[in-house]
């Protein structure tokens, strides 16, 4: 039996990989670090890390739990991100509140994140064609009778700076559809201090860092505020997940070079870094 292309990537010399010497700024919390890190090594960059937000447990419960206990009202959970299953699910168990309770509801979760709601759950009943809020839209259109039916869309308090635009647009569209939206707030998004990053920050200034790769619109507007002026890093490269991380950052006047088609996965994304080199 051959060896997958993964395996037979680890035989390559690293100066043949499309993406040798290149220093990518990696800016997503550690638990999406991690693994869009593995993808940009595979690539032959050499991350370095800056998570410019982290992701963690509420501080705060009494409403979540009180949306816990009555799920069985909702016709559908409509989950945005991995963090936000992950903080769901482990709620659920804290509480000793069955799974059974979701008997009921239909689950979407996009792309990749399917699967952690698969493992945790055992099912997903929808997973858009497109990862991302308008992909959701999209397949909710589709199905007859959508209006008045009610949606639970678990997503993060963002903590220390504006919420971007992503998730309350999806709670607008929603209501545009007719349906009877419930926003939970499931885990919390907040700024790391940038004084942690002195010697990370220093190698942007100094234009040693070839690509700045952002996930979404709140890493870029956390990362934004690291810094004086625009100056400091228009050196590097700018790389975003998908379209619509792209289209805000360009809005937050950032000049954006590189954009991945694929954003169902990192190996999308970084496969649009390499791309660029190609």
């Amino acid at each position: 039996m051959l060896p997958n292309s993964g395996e037979m990537n680890l035989l390559i010399p690293s100066s043949k990989l499309p993406l040798y010497a290149k220093k990518v700024l990696v800016t997503a919390p550690r638990n999406y670090a991690c693994r869009l890190s593995e993808e940009i090594i595979k690539k032959g960059s050499l991350p370095v890390l800056i998570s410019t937000m982290e992701t963690c447990f509420l501080s705060d419960y009494t409403y979540l739990d009180i949306t816990l206990q009555k799920l069985d009202k909702f016709n559908w959970i409509i989950f945005t991100s991995r963090n936000g299953i992950i903080a769901f699910f482990q709620r659920l168990h804290e509480l000793n509140i069955p799974h059974s309770t979701l008997n009921n509801c239909q689950l979407c979760a996009l792309g990749k994140d399917s699967e952690s709601l698969l493992y945790l759950c055992g099912r997903v009943d929808l997973i858009p064609e497109e990862p991302s809020p308008e992909g959701i839209l999209a397949e909710l259109s589709k199905i007859p009778n959508i209006h008045h039916q009610t949606v639970l869309v678990p997503t993060p308090e963002v903590v220390g700076l504006p919420e971007p635009n992503i998730i309350p647009n999806l709670i607008n569209d929603l209501h545009k559809l007719g349906m009877q939206v419930t926003r939970l707030s499931t885990y919390m998004t907040q700024c790391i201090d940038k004084n942690i990053y002195a010697v990370e920050l220093n190698l942007i200034r100094q234009g040693i860092i070839d690509i700045i790769a952002f996930s979404s619109t709140a890493k870029v507007e956390s990362f934004i505020r690291m810094f004086n002026s625009k100056s400091d890093y228009e050196k590097s490269i700018i790389a975003c997940f998908g379209p619509y991380t792209a289209t805000n950052s360009q809005d937050l006047g950032l000049n954006v070079s590189i954009v991945s088609n694929d954003y169902s996965s990192f190996a999308g994304f970084t496969a649009a870094m390499a791309d660029f080199f190609t």
